[in-house]
């Protein structure tokens, strides 16, 4: 009665179910990754925000990648604005997701080095070509604490470095792009301002990344290991179907289909 598994439908059900069992234990363990990286980004992010701030040049300097181990680590900068190499960052949004730039401030510290400042978010010009209002700097020496980034690139961010831009406007923060344009040594990566907050919340400061959110991926891992454990349980269910169905025709004497097949060609008169 299981004869039916050789038919040409059977052999195929069973191969897609045969393909499909591993591959959804893949999607599983790929959900399940993903979700071990959100919980590892996490720690790091709670972590890196409840450190102690300490002096930005103990972080990074001149050329230096910022590791992802120092990611969002506070750190403090005393030194002066340097406004007339201020430029702001297009197409950032703020916490309501509403569209301007970020403005980015260089701050020329003691020894004459520089560190990038981004104080913030502010609403877009009304065209794309002119430079925003934009809340000036403290003037004379003072000293900030922000949460330290690296710089940004494009395969990081998917956010593409166009050219021609207006004056004073840039689409990626990058301290070797600064440094030239400044014409002074720039440490690797740039400070996220949290103090001083400014006045009247202007620029809008960047909020703390999220560390508390875990998404579902945990949840589709499971979805996809229960639809892989329900393919052959799914399989088992039909066959034993098929066989009862089989068995119930062949009691009642009704010819199941091949069996039907060849008394069509019987009863087909030859010529």
């Amino acid at each position: 009665m299981y004869r039916f598994l050789l038919s040409r439908q059977w052999v195929i059900l069973t191969l897609v179910a045969l393909v499909l069992i591993p591959t959804m234990i893949e999607l599983g363990f790929w959900q399940f990754h993903r979700h071990e990286r959100r919980v590892a980004q996490n720690a790091l992010i709670a972590d890196s925000v409840a450190a102690k701030p300490v002096p930005v040049e103990e972080l990074t300097s001149p050329g230096h990648t910022v590791p992802r181990s120092d990611y969002w680590r506070p750190a403090t900068a005393t030194g002066t604005f340097d406004t007339a190499h201020e430029v702001v960052v297009r197409r950032r949004t703020n916490s309501d997701d509403r569209v301007g730039v970020h403005v980015l401030t260089p701050m020329v510290l003691r020894d004459g080095r520089v560190v990038l400042v981004n104080r913030g978010w502010v609403p877009a010009a009304a065209d794309q070509h002119s430079f925003p209002p934009v809340p000036p700097a403290p003037k004379g020496e003072v000293t900030i604490t922000g949460r330290l980034k690296a710089d940004e690139t494009t395969g990081a961010s998917g956010i593409k470095d166009l050219k021609g831009l207006p004056d004073r406007q840039v689409m990626l923060i990058d301290s070797a792009q600064q440094s030239q344009l400044i014409g002074r040594e720039v440490l690797g990566g740039y400070l996220e301002q949290l103090a001083p907050e400014p006045a009247g919340n202007t620029p809008e400061q960047i909020p703390e990344p999220d560390h508390d959110s875990i998404g579902a991926h945990m949840a589709y891992a499971v979805q996809w290991w229960l639809f892989a454990a329900g393919v052959p349980v799914g399989w088992v269910i039909l066959v034993r179907r098929e066989r009862r169905d089989r068995m119930a025709a062949a009691s009642a004497g009704t010819p199941t289909e091949p069996e039907r097949d060849a008394e069509a060609i019987k009863a087909t008169p030859s010529r």
